[in-house]
């Protein structure tokens, strides 16, 4: 239960999503411009003047960021006008989970959430034009200029790798031999399978852009020869996932769906693999989280989602995915909640027999 504001409260946190969008560009500043640096170096604080020498920034420029980053609590002031960070401002300096998210938001998202009503009426990624005319962001993944792939990738693989590590001690708990990557995507978990699996194969199923890629990465290893790949379009129900497999791995990837698209996607799956076979989904359940940072993140994700990705899908919440599952055929028969130190639930599904 949330606590009730007083009046002057809550409008204090109204003003603070009215002019968001100023605070983030400021911090963006403070951050690019070294002033962050230059403050942290000096624990009894800096002042202005002291500031302006060792960045070249103006005077005015500084002053405009400082006390930007003063009422945003950023920074505090002493009696002597010398500023030093805060614990927030210090998490904005050198946390890798801050950074990671405001380039994803800087990068990717922050020209195309102009778009967001537009993309909740239409039911399309509107704010997708800033970058091209995809229809969605996974079609133009590899044409996106190298700074908007960079933040993109290091914003995905900053919320599974972490979960990696434990993730595949579960699945070869099992007696894993073809397994099928499905969303492979850059190929980091065909490889992390290929590295502790001697006789593991893999098929990494995706769209040609991805496996592209996927391939580009596997290719000089010495297990190259055990990855194969399999283009595919998901969006097109008639596309067959192919048999074969005893374990079927979707890492990060129904949440690239809408929901009608993920029962899509299930049912095919469902067709695809017999009852000794299991079928495992990593997500980041909104939900599932220990901490309101945390839930604040997955559900800020969501809007993503609609704007830039694909207009229809969104961080789930772990009971809708269980919901899907059972409704295309599956049982669920293990479930692991924030597997690791990472953010991510584990479910492990089995075709009823």
């Amino acid at each position: 239960m949330k606590k009730q504001l007083s009046a002057l409260e809550a409008k204090y946190e109204a003003q603070k999503l009215a002019f968001a969008p100023f605070y983030f560009q400021a911090t963006l500043a403070l951050k690019e411009l070294g002033i962050l640096d230059v403050i942290a170096k000096v624990r009894k604080g800096v002042r202005m003047d002291e500031i302006v020498e060792k960045t070249g920034v103006s005077l005015y420029g500084i002053k405009i960021l400082i006390e930007a980053g003063f009422v945003s609590n950023l920074l505090q002031v002493d009696d002597e006008d010398r500023y030093s960070l805060t614990t927030v401002g210090q998490f904005i300096r050198s946390d890798r989970m801050t950074e990671v998210n405001m380039n994803f938001t800087k990068d990717v998202c922050y020209d195309g959430l102009a778009n967001l009503k537009e993309s909740i009426v239409n039911g399309k990624p509107e704010g997708l034009k800033v970058f091209g005319n995809w229809p969605t962001v996974y079609e133009g993944l590899s044409q996106l200029p190298e700074q908007v792939k960079k933040s993109w990738f290091e914003f995905d693989h900053f919320y599974s790798d972490d979960a990696f590590p434990y993730a595949i001690d579960l699945v070869f708990r099992e007696n894993v031999t073809h397994l099928f990557d499905i969303g492979g995507n850059t190929g980091k978990w065909a490889k992390a399978c290929c590295e502790y699996d001697e006789e593991v194969k893999i098929k990494i199923l995706d769209l040609p852009g991805q496996l592209n890629v996927a391939q580009q990465n596997i290719s000089k290893e010495s297990y190259a020869d055990r990855v194969t790949y399999h283009e595919i379009d998901l969006l097109d129900e008639s596309q067959a996932i192919p048999a074969g497999s005893d374990a079927v791995w979707m890492s990060q990837f129904l949440d690239c769906f809408g929901s009608d698209e993920i029962l899509s996607i299930l049912k095919r799956v469902h067709e695809a693999v017999d009852e000794k076979a299991y079928v495992y989904i990593l997500e980041p359940f909104w939900n599932n989280q220990k901490f309101p940072a945390s839930r604040f993140c997955l559900v800020g994700t969501s809007m993503y989602f609609t704007c830039i990705a694909n207009g229809n899908s969104k961080m789930y919440h772990s009971e809708e995915m269980e919901k899907m599952s059972v409704d295309t055929g599956f049982e669920v028969v293990d479930t692991f909640e924030l597997i690791g130190d990472s953010y991510h639930t584990l479910l492990k599904l089995r075709k009823k027999s």
